[in-house]
This record gives C-alpha cells, structure tokens and sequence, in this order.
C-alpha cells in the first residue's frame, strides 16, 4: 500500500482599513499556480506546527492558528495527498526560507482569491473561511498528562505528580500552546495539571495561575457543580479577548465543553491531549481537537 502524503497550511488574513480582510495566496513557478500557502509534514510532526511552520516559510507571515478548516484531498503524482487547513491570523512578518517553491506573494480580498486560485479545492477552503464569524480569541484547553495510578499512590490525589510518560506529554503540547501566544496560563489545582503546564511556562516567561474553578468534584460535591463553575471560568477568560491556556481534568472538559458549544458531543479528552478552542466574545465558534 503506497502511504499517503500528509501536508497542512493556511488561510492566512489580516484586517484592512475598511474593516474587511484581505487573505495570502503564493505563487510556485513550478507549476505555474497561485495556491494556499502549505507543506508536507516533517517525520513526527503535529499538523497544526506544520501549517504554522509552512506558512512562515512561504508566506513569509508569523500567524497565529484559530479555526479548522476543510482539508483537501486529491491525487498528487499518483498518491492520495491530504491538507490540513485553518484559518490564521497574521500577526507579524518573518521566516520566509528563500529554498521553497515560492517566487511571490500576494494579499487579495476573499472574492479576488478565490476567483485566482488555481484549484477548486482552494477556492472551496476560501469559501468555508468566508462564511466564518468574526474570532475574537482562541484558547488552548488541555487535559493533564499521564501520572501513574491513582491506587499506587499513598498521598493526596491531589498531589499526585506526572509520570514519565506524562512529562513527555507535557514537553510535546508546550510548542502548540506556544502556537497561539497565550497572555496567561491556568490551571486547574492538582499538580499534575500544574506540571502540564510547566515546559510552556519556561518557555514563555508565564506565570502558571491555579483556578479551582478548573478542578473535577471532591468526594460529595456534584459534578453539575464543578461543570458550570469550570464553563464560567473558561467564557469569562474567553471575553477577555486574550488568548490563554488552559489545563483541567478529564471529569470537567467534555461537560464543559457541552456547555459552552450549547450542544451534546463527544468532547472526551484524552490525557495529554486537548482542544484548540476560537471564541466570539464568549461564544464558542469551533473546537478543534489536538
């Protein structure tokens, strides 16, 4: 079975004065198109850090991920090839690497892109970027890495701190929480969530907040409880308008996320994993998994 080729990219904007926003298409000489900037995933790398780092090498524009978009899928030279899209805003210049296939760049109005687009499987990225609501922040929400077995440790749960694999976790989801630039970083109380946390504080320079509005319910307490307080706690930070992380607990996030979307859903969070979240005011728009 011939693999299949993963890349990912995206739709790249930026306001403009008349309070629109104009998106980027690159052109490649060698093909003679006028695409989305995209790329092929390195060995082991997440997509959404590849469609970061691909646009800064073609499109020459630090951006940062808020929605997902359609993934395109089409035949490139004989092999099934899949992108990964989202929508991103620009919030500065640099990483252009003069070695890629691009040879311009140029920033359209949505209806200009997508009538120069060279394939409809762009132009159909374009569309489902134009339809988006306005995001006016994102946020990163994770659930805490591995920490052993609650039976095999002898203190407080709360104290029970991450495991091996668990910091492993932690290392792997500093460089995508770096992705959206968060202002503040929260935790929930136990230290496992707090150690999660840790790698993207140090590389940051960020304080680590502890919130027990994020935590899952002691012995006696509702869930419902912990539920709402954890729902109300992520809206607030959310009309904020600044982008944060956030790390709770497995008994808190789905719930809370159901809350927030207004809908039923399976928002069941792995350990280590989470979801990347984009708001209009406190309104969620999209959760993307990681």
């Amino acid at each position: 079975m011939v693999e299949a080729i993963r890349a990912a990219g995206g739709v790249v904007w930026q306001p403009v004065p008349d309070g629109g926003v104009q998106v980027c298409l690159v052109h490649r000489p060698r093909y003679g198109d006028w695409t989305l900037p995209k790329g092929k995933l390195e060995a082991g790398e997440h997509a959404l850090i590849a469609a970061a780092r691909e646009v800064a090498e073609e499109a020459d524009a630090q951006a940062v991920p808020q929605v997902r978009l359609p993934s395109a899928r089409y035949r490139s030279e004989g092999r099934l090839k899949t992108v990964d899209y989202w929508s991103m805003r620009a919030v500065g210049t640099g990483g252009f690497q003069p070695d890629t296939e691009v040879d311009a760049v140029r920033w359209l109005d949505v209806d200009e892109a997508m009538a120069l687009v060279s394939y409809p499987h762009d132009a159909e990225v374009l569309a489902a970027f134009a339809a988006l609501p306005p995001v006016t922040t994102t946020m990163m929400l994770l659930r805490h890495g591995h920490a052993g077995a609650r039976l095999t440790w002898s203190g407080p749960d709360a104290g029970r701190p991450l495991d091996a694999r668990g910091w492993s976790e932690a290392y792997a989801l500093a460089p995508l929480i770096e992705l959206i630039r968060p202002v503040r970083l929260f935790s929930a109380s136990p230290r496992r969530c707090v150690q999660t946390l840790d790698p993207a504080a140090a590389a940051l320079g960020l304080p680590i907040e502890v919130s027990g509005d994020l935590d899952e319910p002691l012995a006696g307490q509702q869930s419902d409880e912990c539920v709402l307080a954890a729902a109300g706690r992520l809206a607030t930070l959310a009309a904020a308008g600044e982008p944060v992380a956030v790390c709770s607990q497995g008994k808190v996030i789905p719930g809370a996320l159901e809350r927030l979307a207004g809908r039923c859903g399976d928002y069941r969070t792995n350990k280590g994993g989470g979801w990347l979240l984009a708001f209009a005011g406190d309104q969620l728009l999209a959760a993307d998994r990681l």
